[in-house]
């Protein structure tokens, strides 16, 4: 009789909570065998980040082969779409027959009988420690169309966690391209302050000879020399911006940035473009993950209205068991079919049954129609986040559409002034030579060309951002 109250003490002591094996540790990476296979564009399984062995020099393409397979966010969503797997296959489960084992040991104060008389004149045995042990089968028949409504809507949802992925994929190529495109810039920007600081000095050195032999003002060389100091400070603070730029798509690329050394090969390139709001709008609620995602969500949450209604319908369930019931040390009573006083046990006996069960819902207080009436609710606003969505979408690809043929004019623009820039500052620096013009006037030239350089790069960068923007916000190609 050990063994039974050693099973019930194991029992009291895990069921309750006093006892945990093995807990899980909430830093320790997650297998990737726990994930859940999921089909999409995107690798297989959820897996741990390891950190990239980056090239001598990144490629725009080379950035985002790695932020896709590196990015936390990214990991984190492909982790969620597996959680929505795993919620699929629970549903799924729901269909099929259970099988539980269910034992339990008592002691009972005054002896009970161990099982009841099953024909007349059956003896019948009564005992104060009664053991059984049963094997229980359950089959949904009917549920209301609950189990196949929870199914279709964690399928959908599924899709809507999918597409969700895809999104945060397009968010993070957009993210990459914009900084790599602005890293191009700034690194153009810093080689324009560095020429015209290298010139400069240059300058500074012509203009101290000339005032050591006194064919120049001395103004004319502190003037020289301040403009020299505002490059140098201008050198700093560009430098700063760049490195803050590298930073910000290390930690997109999920890298850390101090073992990275990171260095980049692209170039700034223009063209002609011209986009309809018409077309691409109606391509984008057609194309859009966020928008495909927001549309399977409302018919997941239909399906869960589906599911809450089904609770005022019957559950019909085949039932089942087998098991046996002992004990181990007998009693009598004085009962004419109790065991004689030197009957003793142990004794076991199998038992079973099978049959049909029906439950069917009279009062419950409200609980159904309240959860009903919660997940209708739900629906609404699934409805309306979907009708906002619809109205962002339009106004994001007009808005995107706009800042490209913004960033365009930009570009056409600050050519024309780079030429007339360059132009000008060859014009003062002959004057100047020839002894018909101003430092000053050479000073302001090259202050004017580094200013239209600077708009100039930083106008390409926007004008690729946009287009990115734009691709971001048709959810797919252009063309």
């Amino acid at each position: 009789m050990h063994g039974p109250i050693i099973l019930a003490i194991f029992y009291v002591l895990i069921f309750p909570g006093c006892v945990l094996l093995q807990p899980t540790e909430p830093f320790e990476p997650v297998p990737a065998a726990k994930a859940t296979d999921i089909i999409v564009s995107a690798p297989s399984q959820p897996v741990p980040a390891k950190e990239e062995a980056v090239p001598e020099a990144l490629t725009l393409e080379r950035s985002l082969e790695i932020a896709l397979k590196n990015n936390p966010e990214v990991a984190a969503t492909l982790w969620d779409v597996s959680a929505a797997g795993a919620k699929v296959d629970q549903a799924k489960a729901a269909r099929l027959p259970t099988l539980t084992y269910e034992g339990n040991y008592i002691k009972y104060l005054n002896s009970r009988p161990l099982w009841e008389a099953r024909f007349n004149n059956q003896r019948r045995i009564f005992t104060k420690q009664q053991s059984r042990g049963d094997v229980l089968l359950k089959l949904p028949l009917f549920t209301g169309g609950r189990i196949i409504n929870e199914i279709k809507a964690s399928e959908l949802f599924r899709l809507a966690e999918e597409n969700r992925l895809s999104r945060t994929r397009d968010e993070l190529v957009f993210n990459v391209s914009s900084t790599f495109y602005g890293i191009l810039s700034q690194e153009r920007v810093i080689d324009s302050v560095k020429f015209s600081l290298q010139a400069m000095q240059e300058q500074r050195q012509k203009m101290a000879k000339m005032v050591e032999v006194e064919k120049a003002a001395k103004v004319d060389l502190l003037r020289t020399e301040v403009r020299v100091a505002d490059l140098e400070q201008s050198l700093e603070k560009e430098t700063n911006v760049l490195e803050i730029q590298k930073r910000l798509l290390a930690n997109l690329m999920g890298l850390d940035f101090e073992k990275a050394r990171m260095k980049f090969t692209g170039k700034l390139t223009f063209e002609k473009v011209g986009y309809r709001a018409e077309q691409l709008v109606s391509k984008a609620l057609e194309l859009r993950p966020d928008f495909k995602a927001a549309k399977d969500r409302l018919e997941s949450q239909a399906r869960r209205v589906d599911a809450a209604r089904a609770g005022h319908y019957p559950n019909v369930n085949l039932v089942g068991a087998y098991g046996y019931r002992g004990s181990g040390v007998m009693g009598v009573n004085d009962d004419r079919n109790a065991l004689n006083p030197t009957d003793r046990g142990p004794f076991y006996d199998d038992d079973g049954q099978i049959g049909v069960t029906v439950t069917l819902p009279l009062f419950e207080g409200g609980r159904i129609s309240a959860k009903v009436s919660e997940e209708f609710s739900v629906l609404a606003a699934a409805q309306e986040r979907l009708r906002k969505l619809n109205l962002q979408v339009r106004q994001e690809v007009e808005t995107a559409i706009l800042d490209v043929d913004s960033s365009s004019a930009r570009v056409k623009a600050t050519e024309k002034a780079l030429e007339q820039a360059r132009e000008s500052l060859r014009i003062e620096t002959l004057k100047y030579n020839l002894g018909a013009g101003t430092i000053t006037d050479v000073l302001d030239a090259q202050t004017a060309l580094l200013v239209t350089e600077t708009n100039y790069y930083r106008a390409l960068a926007d004008f690729r951002s946009a287009l990115a923007r734009l691709k971001l916000a048709v959810g797919g190609e252009l063309s």
